[in-house]
C-alpha cells in the first residue's frame, strides 16, 4: 500500500516538490497524529499508515480515552489535543468543515484510493490517502466468477467515486458505496430474501457482521482476527481465486455427494434382496462373503470420491 498525506494549509502532499521546512513539518504531523490514531488497529490501512509513519522515523504518541466510531472512523487524545482519522462524517461530528481538501480528496478517489480526514483541536490538519494497488489475480478471480454465473456486488464503506473507479476496472457487477456494519447486513438480508444464496468476502473489522449473516464468509487471511473469527473460510493468502477453487470443489463435492447417493440405493436395493437368498430358490445362487464385501456400497462410494483429488480447482 501507498501512502500520500496533505496538510490543510499549504494543500502540499509528500510526493510535491519545493517543499520548506515549514510545510514538511507539517506533512509530519499530519502523519504522526494518523499514526497514533491508528495504533493497535489490525485493519490494513492502518497498517499501511504505521508502516509509512515508521519509515520517516515518525514515532505514534500515547492515544487517551481512545474510541472506534462505526463507519467513520476513530478518535482521541494525542499529546493533549482532541483528534480524529475518518470520513466527512466524523469531522462533520467535530464540526469541521471538509471542503478546504474536498477537490484534493476527489482527485486521490478518483485515482481508487481511500481518503480519511484527519482534525485535531475543532480544525481540519489534513488528509491521508491510502492506495491500495489492485492485486492482478483480481481480475482473473472476477472473471471466473462470472463465468461460473456468479454475480458480483461490492459493499464498501469508502467514498462512491474510488468504489466506481474500482469497479470499473474490475468489471463488477454492481456497488454500494459509504455503507456501515449494519448497512452490508441490511444488502446481504434483501439479497437473501430474493432467493439468493450470498457469499460475502472481507477482512476488516467493519466485515465481520455481514461475513456472519452470509450464507458463506470468505475472510482474508492478511486481514483483522475478528473478520477471521466471524467467515466460515479464511482464504490464507487473501487471494480472490480461493473464493473461485472454494466455487469449484463446493458444486464438485454436492454432485459427488449426488453420485454416492444413487451408488449406494443401487446396491442396497439390488444387493440385499441377493444376500437374502433371493436367486437361491430359482437359481441356486448365493452372494459369497468375498463378493458382498466387494459391491458394498461404502467401495463404491469411497472410491468415486477420491475422483474429487483430480479435479481442477484453476
Amino acid at each position: 500500500m501507498i501512502v500520500t498525506v496533505l496538510d490543510a494549509q499549504q494543500h502540499r502532499g509528500l510526493g510535491d516538490g519545493g517543499r520548506d521546512l515549514a510545510g514538511q513539518r507539517a506533512l509530519d504531523e499530519v502523519l504522526r497524529l494518523a499514526a497514533s490514531l491508528e495504533a493497535g488497529s489490525e485493519h490494513p490501512l492502518a497498517t499501511a499508515i504505521l508502516r509509512g509513519a515508521e519509515q520517516k522515523g515518525l514515532k505514534p504518541a500515547k492515544v487517551e480515552d481512545f474510541e472506534a466510531v462505526t463507519g467513520q472512523g476513530v478518535k482521541g487524545r494525542v499529546d493533549g489535543r482532541i483528534a480524529g482519522l475518518g470520513n466527512a462524517r466524523l469531522m462533520e461530528s467535530f464540526g469541521i468543515d471538509v471542503s478546504p481538501l474536498a477537490t484534493a480528496a476527489d482527485a486521490r478517489r478518483k485515482q481508487r484510493e481511500t481518503v480519511m480526514y484527519l482534525g485535531a483541536d475543532g480544525k481540519l490538519a489534513g488528509l491521508v490517502a491510502v492506495a491500495d494497488p489492485i492485486k492482478p489475480s483480481a481480475a482473473e478471480a472476477i472473471a471466473k466468477l462470472h463465468s461460473l454465473g456468479i454475480r458480483i456486488i461490492m459493499a464498501t464503506g469508502d467514498n462512491e467515486t474510488t468504489a466506481k473507479a474500482v469497479a470499473s476496472r474490475l468489471g463488477i457487477d454492481g456497488i454500494r458505496a459509504g455503507l456501515r456494519p449494519e448497512d452490508k447486513l441490511t444488502l446481504i438480508a434483501e439479497e437473501q430474501q430474493k432467493g439468493h444464496v450470498v457469499a460475502m468476502a472481507g477482512d476488516g473489522i467493519n466485515d465481520a457482521p455481514a461475513l456472519a449473516k452470509a450464507d458463506v464468509g470468505f475472510a482474508m487471511g492478511t486481514g483483522a482476527d475478528v473478520a477471521m473469527e466471524s467467515a466460515g473460510l479464511t482464504l490464507l493468502k487473501g487471494d480472490l481465486r480461493g473464493v473461485v477453487r472454494g466455487v469449484k470443489l463446493a458444486s464438485a463435492t454436492m454432485r459427488n455427494i449426488k453420485q454416492n447417493l444413487f451408488f449406494a440405493f443401487v446396491y442396497h436395493a439390488l444387493g440385499v434382496p441377493i444376500a437374502a437368498g433371493l436367486l437361491y430358490p430359482s437359481f441356486g445362487i448365493l452372494l459369497s462373503p468375498i463378493i458382498a464385501a466387494a459391491a458394498m456400497s461404502s467401495v463404491s462410494v469411497v472410491g468415486n470420491a477420491l475422483r474429487l483429488r483430480n479435479i481442477d480447482l484453476d
